[in-house]
C-alpha cells in the first residue's frame, strides 16, 4: 500500500508540474512579466508550500528539528539535486542580475539562519535556537527582498507587430488560467503528501531515524514540486523559471517558512548540526560560483555532476 500511496503521489505531482508551469508561463505572459520573477515569486511560493505546512505544524508540535531540518534539507536538495539534475538535461543560462542580485540574496539568507542558529557559539544564550525576534526579522526581510527584486527586474520589451501565427494563437483566458496554476499547485502540493506520508512509511519500517528522515525524505519528499516544475520548466524552454524557482524556493524557505514558523513558536537546534547549516551556505556559494567557471554564465553539465555527487557524499556523512 505504501508502495501505490508513493506512486500515486509521484504521477499527480508530474501532471500538477506540468499545468503549473503552462498556466504561469501564461500568467508572465499576460502581464509582461519575466518568467524568472514569477518563478520566483508564485511558483516559488506555491512550490514550497509542502515545506510550510510540515515546518509550521512540526513549529506547533514542538518539533524543532523537524521544522529546521526540513528547511535546511530542501535546500540542499533543491540546488544539489534539483540544480544538478537540471543541468545534466539542459545546462542553465546565468543572467547578470542572477549574478549580481538574486544569487547573493541565497547567500545573505544562508548566512543570516548560520547566524541566528548560533547562539550558543556566539555567546548569547545556552541552547542554539530561532526566537520570535528572529522570525519577525527574516519575514521582514523576505518581503523586502521579493519587493527590491520586482521592482529593479526590467519587464519584457513590447513588440510593435504580432509574430506571424500569432493571431492564431490566443492569449490563454484569464479563468483557464487561474484554474491551471491553482489546481496544478494542489495537485503539487496533494501528490507530494501522498509520495512522503508513502516514503516516510517505508523508511520507518526499515529503521531509520527520525533526524536522518527529516533532512533526507521529508525534505526531498517536499522539494518534489520543485524538482518536478523546473524540469516541466526546462523541458518547455523555460529555463529562467526553473532557476528563479529554486533560488525562489531556498529563500522563501529560510526567510519565510523559518520565518513564520519561529514567529510561531521558537525553533530549537535539536539533532540539526552546524555542519548541516555549512551545507546549506556551501550550496549558495557554489552556485553563486558556477557563473565564473570556464568565461560562462551558467551551470554546466559537469557542475551538474559535481552538485549530485556532493549530494551523495552528504547523504553518506548522515548515515554513516
Amino acid at each position: 500500500m505504501d508502495i501505490l500511496l508513493t506512486l500515486i503521489g509521484l504521477g499527480l505531482i508530474l501532471a500538477g508540474a506540468n499545468y503549473l508551469t503552462d498556466g504561469s508561463a501564461a500568467l508572465a505572459q499576460r502581464f509582461r512579466m519575466p518568467e524568472f520573477i514569477i518563478g520566483l515569486t508564485i511558483v516559488a511560493v506555491g512550490t514550497s508550500t509542502p515545506e510550510l505546512v510540515v515546518s509550521v505544524l512540526s513549529a506547533i508540535g514542538g518539533k524543532s528539528d523537524v521544522a529546521i531540518g526540513n528547511v535546511v534539507g530542501s535546500n540542499i536538495f533543491n540546488v544539489f539535486v534539483i540544480l544538478g539534475i537540471c543541468a545534466l538535461v539542459r545546462p542553465l543560462p546565468l543572467t547578470a542580475g542572477n549574478i549580481r542580485r538574486d544569487i547573493p540574496f541565497g547567500v545573505l539568507a544562508s548566512l543570516l539562519l548560520l547566524a541566528v542558529a548560533s547562539d550558543a557559539l556566539l555567546g548569547i544564550g545556552e541552547v542554539n535556537r530561532i526566537g520570535r525576534l528572529d522570525g519577525i526579522v527574516m519575514l521582514l526581510l523576505y518581503v523586502a527582498l521579493i519587493g527590491y527584486t520586482i521592482r529593479v527586474t526590467p519587464r519584457p520589451a513590447e513588440t510593435a507587430e504580432e509574430p506571424e501565427g500569432a493571431a492564431a494563437k490566443r492569449p490563454m483566458s484569464g479563468w483557464l488560467m487561474a484554474v491551471m496554476i491553482v489546481g496544478g499547485l494542489a495537485a503539487l502540493v496533494f501528490g507530494g503528501e501522498l509520495f512522503l506520508d508513502g516514503a516516510t512509511a517505508i523508511a520507518r519500517q526499515l529503521g531509520v531515524s527520525e533526524s536522518v528522515i527529516a533532512i533526507t525524505l521529508v525534505a526531498g519528499g517536499t522539494s518534489l514540486p520543485e524538482l518536478a516544475s523546473s524540469l516541466v520548466s526546462l523541458f518547455k524552454g523555460k529555463a529562467d523559471m526553473a532557476l528563479g524557482n529554486v533560488i525562489g524556493s531556498n529563500i522563501a524557505n529560510i526567510l519565510l517558512i523559518l520565518g513564520l514558523s519561529a514567529t510561531i513558536h521558537p525553533l530549537t537546534m535539536g539533532g540539526i548540526t552546524h555542519r548541516d547549516l555549512f551545507v546549506v551556505l556551501l550550496t549558495s556559494l557554489l552556485l553563486f560560483l558556477a557563473a565564473f567557471t570556464f568565461r560562462r554564465r551558467a551551470v554546466d553539465r559537469w557542475e551538474g555532476v559535481l552538485f549530485l555527487l556532493l549530494y551523495g557524499g552528504y547523504l553518506w556523512m548522515l548515515i554513516r
